[in-house]
C-alpha cells in the first residue's frame, strides 16, 4: 500500500476509511488543531479493568454524560464542542483501549469487551445511570455498553457509527482489511501519529495498535438483533456525506422502531428515538461540528415537547 496512494485514517466503529494522502493529511491537521483547544479537565484519573489501564477525565458539573471518542483519537477530539456539551453537565471522557492515554494491553481489541470495561468504569466512578454519546469507534463502544448493560444507560446518542459491517460503502472493505503495522512508518509525519506519541503510555505501541485494529476490522459483525433489544431512548446522528450508506442509516433507525409510520397529528405514534442528518458534514468533521452539540443536547436533556400547530394558532389570536 503506497503512501502516495492512501493513508489509513481511523475514525469509525470497527472500521477505517483509506483516504488519499493529501486529503488525509489535511483532515489530520484539522483534527490535531481541534485537539489542542480542549479545555483542561476538572479532574482526571485511571481505572484498571481487565488488563487495560483506562484514562478518564471529567469536565463540568451536573447530569452525567459519558463521552466516547473516535478511532486513533482521544477525548481531545471533542475540544470545540466540549464546552457546549459540559454546560450544566458532568462530562466523563474515557480514552478507549490503546488510544490516547489508555494502555493497549495484551488482549485483542473488541467492542464487546470494551463495552463491559466501560460498565466497570461507570460503576467505579459512582454512577448508577448516565447518558452516553459516542462518535464512530466510540459510538460502537457506547452501543455495546447499552446492549450489554442497559441498566446503566439512560439515553444513548450514536454519532456516525453503524450496526453491521455492510453499512459501509463496499469499496471500503478491502481497504479496511489492509490495515496493519506496515502502515506505521508512512504515518509518522502525520499529526495522527504525532498526537498519539505525545500522550500514549507506550508510544512504541503504535504499530501494534494498527495491527489490533486491523484484526478487529476484518471480523464481520451484525448487531441488528441486539439493536432491537434497546429500550432506552436512542438518537442517531450522521453527516449527510457520511461513510455509512444512507440505506444503512435508515435501517438502523427502523430497527429502533423509528421510521415505521406517520407520527400522527398529535405525535401520538411518534417513536421515542431520533434520527438527525447534519448537512454539509462528513464522517471526518461531524464530531467537532457546532451543530452536533445543538442537535444532541435537547435529546440528552429529555426535551421532547414541541408546540403543536393548534397551540401556535391560538397563541397568535
Amino acid at each position: 500500500m503506497l503512501k502516495s496512494t492512501l493513508i489509513a485514517l481511523f475514525a469509525s466503529a470497527a472500521a477505517v476509511l483509506a483516504m488519499p494522502a493529501v486529503a488525509a493529511a489535511e483532515e489530520a491537521k484539522a483534527q490535531h488543531a481541534e485537539t489542542v483547544t480542549t479545555p483542561a479537565p476538572a479532574r482526571s484519573g485511571r481505572i484498571a479493568v481487565n488488563g487495560i489501564d483506562y484514562y478518564y477525565e471529567v469536565h463540568g458539573a451536573g447530569e452525567p454524560l459519558l463521552l466516547l471518542h473516535g478511532g486513533l483519537g482521544s477525548t481531545g477530539m471533542f475540544g470545540p464542542v466540549l464546552p457546549a456539551l459540559a454546560q450544566g453537565r458532568t462530562v466523563i471522557g474515557v480514552d478507549l483501549q490503546g488510544h490516547g492515554r489508555t494502555t493497549l494491553g495484551d488482549r485483542p481489541i473488541d467492542l464487546k469487551a470494551i463495552g463491559d470495561d466501560l460498565a466497570v468504569i461507570v460503576r467505579e466512578l459512582g454512577y448508577d445511570k448516565l447518558d452516553v454519546l459516542g462518535y464512530s469507534f466510540g459510538g460502537g463502544a457506547g452501543l455495546r455498553l447499552a446492549v450489554q448493560h442497559p441498566d446503566l444507560v439512560r439515553r444513548l446518542a450514536v454519532v456516525s457509527a453503524g450496526f453491521a459491517q455492510d453499512g459501509f460503502y463496499p469499496e471500503m472493505l478491502p481497504q479496511q482489511a489492509a490495515v496493519g503495522a506496515a502502515m506505521a512508518d508512512m504515518m509518522k509525519d502525520t499529526p495522527m501519529y504525532q498526537s498519539y506519541v505525545a500522550i500514549a503510555p507506550k508510544p512504541e505501541d503504535f504499530p501494534r495498535l494498527l495491527d489490533r485494529m486491523g484484526e478487529y476490522m476484518r471480523k464481520p459483525y451484525d448487531w441488528s438483533e441486539d439493536v432491537k433489544t434497546l429500550k432506552m431512548p436512542v438518537m442517531l446522528v450522521y453527516g449527510d456525506s457520511d461513510m455509512y450508506r444512507p440505506e444503512h442509516i435508515v435501517k438502523f433507525y427502523q430497527l429502533l422502531g423509528g421510521g415505521q409510520r406517520d407520527a400522527g397529528w398529535m405525535r401520538e405514534t411518534m417513536s421515542q428515538n431520533r434520527l438527525a442528518i447534519i448537512p454539509n458534514r462528513t464522517h471526518y468533521d461531524v464530531f467537532f461540528a457546532p451543530e452536533l452539540a445543538s442537535t444532541v443536547r435537547p435529546f440528552l436533556d429529555g426535551e421532547t415537547r414541541v408546540k403543536s400547530w393548534d397551540e401556535l394558532v391560538k397563541e397568535s389570536q
